[in-house]
């Protein structure tokens, strides 16, 4: 009855895409795409957000990049050189790089973005701390000298997801890391002109006549970046029925996050067909747990709030089809990852509501606000929260919701503030599984004692074995210090698991050559 009534409504979805003003002409190849969320921050350093992730995959390039077999590449690098002791880098840019202004990519510009993305983002933080020096040898060459061993030099500059370390010029990589710079000078395959973007209707990107891709094929984020749409906009569109229809019509080619409840029928169009998420491209539901503010700074009841999380309720109540997620994950780092394991989750196995009561009497609670940031416009999300929610009540917590669309709770998060004062006490999100893959950038473990990503969880035990992590070479020792992190994150409640699940993308069936890594980019694919 649902798909009866959408079929039904394409006359008015098409009636609302020919009002949409519009400067497209017949010539130019466009690609229409509604994302997770609306574009609101156009700085990737200054904002996690993953839509200005996919904002900075068009605009800006990255000095090295990471394939779908897991391997890093360079990408604005010709090459790097390590030296015998393992203390010393020296990369080497490419020929020909230019910014969208028109100014030469150069070393200085490398160096100031290293050091910006450096002082935001938590594997940055920890590698700007490890080096002695960051110099240019020439216009296209520069070096990095550690202080100490540091042996994720490579994956830190070649980090795939948020904070990403792009380059920017050193005038807007001088802007201090936490003030939203509001300029769009980048030297990726797209230009974004913010004159132009119409919050509430649509980012336009248009190509950049002047990149050069690398001569290699397209592989994950490595290789040759090559556009072949003049123009690619993110459109917003919030209600979900209004997506679908626009995407049966042909007016949008490609929805990031497909509503649960519209997969089944649109896997019956032959117009239509989804990605797969491979691996790590899937991601974790998730609750944040506010540890600086009641009732949340009480280990108990922290404790009494993990005994909420049924993950085969959380991943019911999103709607998804079984065969998208999974019965029961309690890997921080993701089930079926290099990292994989069960350490600390043995309370976990079997949550309990009346265990939860028991814990919140143990914990003298007394009925403190427990403010629930609920994002409405991203279902798998507001699903989340719904359950937890529901779940909270159950227990007997005094639930406050505070509901909005995502680009509010994404600011709303960093309050520090009590509950009865606009702050928050319960985060429901999702994270792709590429942050979650190394203990250094694992948002429930990485920025442990730190104001790099809100939650504010601290461990004395988990910063000892964070900087143990960091120095250790061994790679069978370094996979062991991962397991106890997450013992601990698990004992402190840094952040309670939902579910691991895969919420594939949507696209008309006439686009081909998509790179299908869980990180919506837009170079390489084609319209046949």
């Amino acid at each position: 009855m649902k798909f009866r009534f959408l079929l039904g409504a394409v006359a008015l979805v098409q009636s609302l895409a020919m009002a949409m003003p519009t400067t497209t002409n017949a010539q130019e190849r466009v690609l229409r795409a509604v994302l997770d969320a609306e574009l609101q921050v156009l700085d990737p350093i200054a904002s996690t957000s993953y839509i200005t992730r996919s904002y900075a995959y068009m605009v800006y390039d990255t000095l090295i990049a990471v394939n779908t077999k897991g391997e890093y590449k360079p990408q604005m690098l010709e090459s790097w050189e390590v030296s015998a002791d393992g203390l010393t880098y020296t990369f080497k840019l490419r020929p020909g790089l230019k910014f969208h202004d028109g100014s030469a990519v150069t070393s200085e510009d490398c160096i100031a973005s290293i050091r910006r993305w450096g002082g935001r983002d938590g594997l940055g933080r920890r590698l700007i701390a490890a080096t002695k020096e960051l110099v240019a040898v020439d216009a296209m060459t520069f070096r990095l000298v550690l202080s100490r061993p540091f042996g994720l030099v490579i994956e830190a500059l070649g980090k795939p997801s948020s904070n990403v370390p792009v380059i920017m010029p050193a005038r807007l990589a001088s802007t201090e890391p936490s003030r939203p710079i509001t300029e769009a000078v980048g030297s990726g395959p797209y230009t974004f002109n913010p004159a132009t973007w119409r919050q509430g209707d649509r980012a336009v990107f248009m190509r950049n006549p002047n990149y050069v891709p690398r001569s290699e094929p397209a592989d994950g984020l490595t290789g040759g970046k090559v556009a072949h749409f003049d123009r690619v906009e993110f459109v917003s569109m919030p209600d979900a029925s209004t997506r679908i229809n626009a995407l049966l019509t042909g007016d949008i080619h490609y929805i990031q996050r497909t509503s649960p409840d519209f997969i089944p029928q649109l896997r019956r169009n032959r117009q239509i067909k989804f990605t797969t998420e491979p691996g790590l491209a899937q991601q974790m539901g998730a609750v944040r747990l506010n540890h600086a503010q009641p009732p949340f700074n009480n280990p108990l009841l922290r404790k009494a709030f993990q005994q909420l999380m049924d993950q085969e309720e959380f991943m019911a109540g999103t709607g998804l089809p079984p065969d998208l997620y999974m019965a029961g994950c309690y890997s921080m780092y993701m089930c079926n990852s290099p990292y994989a394991s069960d350490a600390g989750a043995e309370a976990l196995r079997n949550v309990s509501i009346d265990r939860a009561k028991q814990l919140m009497r143990e914990g003298g609670y007394n009925n403190e606000p427990v403010v629930v940031l609920q994002s409405t416009d991203v279902p798998v999300i507001n699903a989340i929260a719904l359950v937890t929610i529901d779940r909270l009540r159950r227990a007997g917590f005094n639930v406050v919701p505070r509901a909005a669309d995502w680009s509010t709770v994404a600011q709303l998060r960093w309050s520090k503030e009590p509950a009865d004062k606009g702050g928050w006490s319960l985060l429901p999100i999702v994270w792709f599984g590429y942050d979650l893959e190394s203990p250094l950038t694992h948002y429930g473990i990485g920025f442990n004692c730190s104001d790099g990503y809100p939650g504010w969880s601290c461990d004395e035990r988990s910063k000892t074995l964070l900087e143990q992590y960091v120095t250790v070479s061994d790679p069978v020792k370094r996979r062991e210090i991962a397991f106890e992190l997450q013992a601990r994150a698990h004992d402190i409640v840094s952040v309670t698991l939902a579910g691991q699940y895969s919420s594939p993308a949507a696209m008309r069936a006439d686009l081909h050559d998509y790179i299908d890594i869980g990180i919506p980019i837009f170079w390489n694919v084609r319209r046949q």
